[in-house]
Parts: C-alpha cells; sequence; structure tokens
C-alpha cells in the first residue's frame, strides 16, 4: 500500500497500486480538470481507503452532479475524484500526492 497525501497532511488515504507501477495515467480533458493539470490514475474502489481527514474533504460537482472531486479545504489540494464515467466502479488519484512519486519524472503520460 502506498499512501496518498494532500499538502497540509490533513487528508490520508491508503491506495494500492500494481506492482508493476501504473497502468494507466491521463490527463482528463474536462472542463474543471483541463485546468487543474492534474495527472490521474484510476483504482478500484476496494484499493482505496481513506484513513483520515474524512471532515476536511470538499466536495465539489457541476453539469450533471455525477462526477465527485475531492479536495481538502485546508489547503487546496485535489486528491481523488469518483469520475462520471465508471462513476461505482473507479476512483481517479491525484499521482502527484502519491508518497514517493514525483510527476515530472514519470516516463509516460498521458492517454
Amino acid at each position: 500500500m502506498k499512501k496518498l497525501t494532500c499538502h497540509c497532511g490533513g487528508v490520508e488515504a491508503e491506495v494500492k497500486l500494481p506492482e508493476k507501477g501504473f497502468e494507466k495515467l491521463v490527463r482528463c480533458n474536462c472542463s474543471i480538470c483541463k485546468r487543474k493539470g492534474y495527472i490521474m490514475t484510476p483504482v478500484n474502489p476496494e484499493n482505496f481507503k481513506l484513513v483520515k481527514g474524512q471532515d476536511l474533504l470538499t466536495l465539489y460537482q457541476y453539469h450533471t452532479k455525477v462526477a465527485e472531486h475531492y479536495f481538502c479545504s485546508k489547503c487546496g489540494i485535489y486528491t481523488h475524484t469518483n469520475p462520471r464515467s465508471n462513476h461505482d466502479k473507479v476512483f481517479m488519484i491525484n499521482v502527484a500526492c502519491i508518497e514517493g512519486i514525483n510527476p515530472f519524472e514519470l516516463k509516460k503520460c498521458c492517454n
């Protein structure tokens, strides 16, 4: 398991990633994600566990109000989203929030 945190450390999750590394890296082109510029990777709900900071998470929704975009209310860092497509089957997590990952060193990005 890898630790995923926001900038201030108030929000923390555990994520299980594939042993071979990221299977898919994504830069979403929806109106909010393209402005954020985050690199995301999908994880199944059973591979994502919020361990602290539920009370600090702020939910942002727009348009169809299906996708759920979560960010820390203290530091403003977007940690994960539950996207409109595959809403019940996947979380998209912010790769830069994963401990030990430098998004500038990723060799292949993005689909």
